[in-house]
């Protein structure tokens, strides 16, 4: 074994809103891949007990902390849309923690021996400071009105609504453009998916 061959890859995973990276990041797991979840890092950061909450408590006052000490999402969702001052201030506070969980959460799993680690990074393009530890970046890809069907399906937002979260992301061709490779998650079964996804795992070992 070459050690370049066997030095484990960290490869950043993203997507816009119903591309359907989370089922690819479901598919490496299950394929043996360790998976890094910047968003969950995050959540758990701003649940009761987290702990960026101290911070964000000080910063924006107890009224955006629910009942449990948690932070009041909804209430702080609306605030940041009217103040996008508040957006960047909380991005201050949680991005550097979750940026220092995340890389705790990677060592752990190469030690443990994990060939691929997958960091999901639902802002990989937008913000310039992951690419440069990354091996690779994998971006799924799907058309956008593909992407307003399916997140309308899903969940209670509007089609308007998953329009208005698509252009606060990163556009396509910047996503397709910051990719070293790209699967395009269109028209495509889950075992089509799966196929697509098997090949780039073998692409990392796996």
């Amino acid at each position: 074994m070459s050690a370049g061959i066997h030095h484990a890859t960290r490869l950043g995973l993203t997507g816009g809103i119903g591309s359907g990276k989370s089922t690819v990041a479901r598919m490496l797991v299950e394929l043996g891949a360790a998976l890094v979840d910047a968003d969950q890092i995050a959540r758990e950061l701003t649940g009761a007990g987290g702990a960026a909450m101290a911070d964000i408590a000080r910063t924006f006052g107890a009224d955006f902390l629910d009942a449990t000490g948690a932070l009041d999402r909804p209430r702080m969702r609306e605030h940041a849309f009217a103040h996008p001052a508040a957006r960047q201030q909380l991005e201050a506070i949680v991005h550097p923690l979750v940026g220092r969980v995340s890389e705790e959460r990677v060592q752990a799993a190469l030690a443990a021996g994990h060939q691929l680690v997958v960091q999901d990074i639902p802002l990989l393009i937008e913000s310039g400071h992951w690419p440069r530890q990354l091996s690779a970046v994998l971006v799924v890809d799907c058309r956008e009105s593909t992407q307003i069907s399916r997140v309308v399906a899903r969940s209670a937002l509007t089609p308007a609504a998953v329009q208005a979260i698509m252009a606060s992301q990163a556009s396509r061709q910047q996503r397709r453009a910051g990719a070293d490779i790209v699967l395009y998650n269109d028209g495509l079964s889950l075992p089509a998916l799966q196929a697509q996804v098997r090949l780039v795992a073998q692409r990392f070992g796996l």
